[in-house]
């Protein structure tokens, strides 16, 4: 549980910083400017939002063991837009996906060239900070994997290495997170149980809420609803679509019907290359290539 906090605390507690075109403090009772905003609770890493810009992926090649898995792929991803990545099973989706956040590193019989930036920063780069690099996107796996700690562990663990040790701060940044996925009245009694103990709907809104709670950019799923029953499926789509206000969101699905529900941008891909990629509206209703046609027309999945 979190004790109860003294006056001064509940006081600090009140002000949250909103991030838009300029950071300003406000009293959250102010109800009528606040009204639809996005809060962030942990300023340390709010990034202006004239330093933003979409991820661009320019002729990116990944081998493993010598068999090409992406192929010349180019493509800019928006910022503050659902970015669905369809194709059949096998075609380098989920590839595409690790390549955003270097977690290809970890195969020493990857080879990967061309040219990946994030805010204008080139991820391959050969002296780039890989933590730093990380710490912008959020990534959901197919089935959550909590770590083996505790809830509040779960949320403060990152922020800790990233040098938050305050406890009023963790406790705020804690609460605030779990919130904004829709865990907070459910695990609000059990915060110091461990987290393996929460279904896997909880599971995997939690690990949302842990990469949420050290602000990255980017938020990466991976078939991030696959594991889920319905309902829970239906609540983490709801988040993605809440959250896209402020980070663009790229999402792995095999499931066209998830991708027609929240998709704002579409790739397709097949046999590792980009085959079509364009506004969710023009590749579902009027697609210019053949073979995305019919993939959508179901001929093949």
């Amino acid at each position: 549980m979190i004790h109860p906090m003294k006056q001064e605390n509940r006081d600090f507690m009140r002000h949250i910083l909103f991030l838009g075109k300029n950071s300003k403090w406000y009293d959250r009772a102010d109800s009528s400017e606040l009204k639809g905003s996005f809060f962030r609770p942990n300023q340390k890493f709010c990034v202006e939002h004239a330093q933003r810009s979409n991820i661009v992926v320019d002729h990116l090649n990944v081998t493993i063991q010598d068999n090409p898995i992406l192929k010349e792929v180019s493509v800019e991803i928006p910022d503050r837009k659902i970015t669905c990545i369809i194709g059949p099973s096998g075609c380098g989706k989920s590839t595409l996906l690790k390549s955003l956040n270097r977690l290809l590193d970890m195969n020493e019989d990857v080879h990967i060239s061309g040219s990946v930036l994030v805010d204008g920063e080139e991820l391959y780069a050969p002296d780039v900070e890989i933590t730093h690099i990380r710490r912008k996107m959020g990534l959901l796996s197919q089935r959550p994997c909590p770590l083996p700690m505790s809830i509040y562990d779960n949320i403060a663990y990152g922020c800790r290495i990233h040098g938050i040790r305050n406890r009023k701060k963790l406790n705020m940044i804690v609460r605030y997170y779990l919130q904004a996925v829709g865990l907070w009245d459910e695990v609000k009694d059990r915060l110091h149980t461990p987290a393996s103990r929460m279904s896997i709907g909880q599971q995997q809104r939690l690990c949302l809420a842990r990469g949420l709670a050290v602000e990255p950019h980017f938020i990466l799923a991976d078939e991030a609803t696959s594991a889920l029953d319905p309902i829970s499926s239906k609540t983490i789509e709801d988040l993605f679509l809440k959250l896209k206000e402020e980070y663009a969101i790229v999402l792995v699905t095999h499931t066209l019907r998830q991708a027609l529900r929240i998709a704002d941008y579409v790739i397709f891909m097949y046999m590792g290359e980009i085959v079509e990629a364009g506004p969710a509206e023009q590749i579902f209703k009027n697609p210019r290539q053949e073979l995305t046609q019919k993939y959508l027309t179901g001929v093949f999945s």
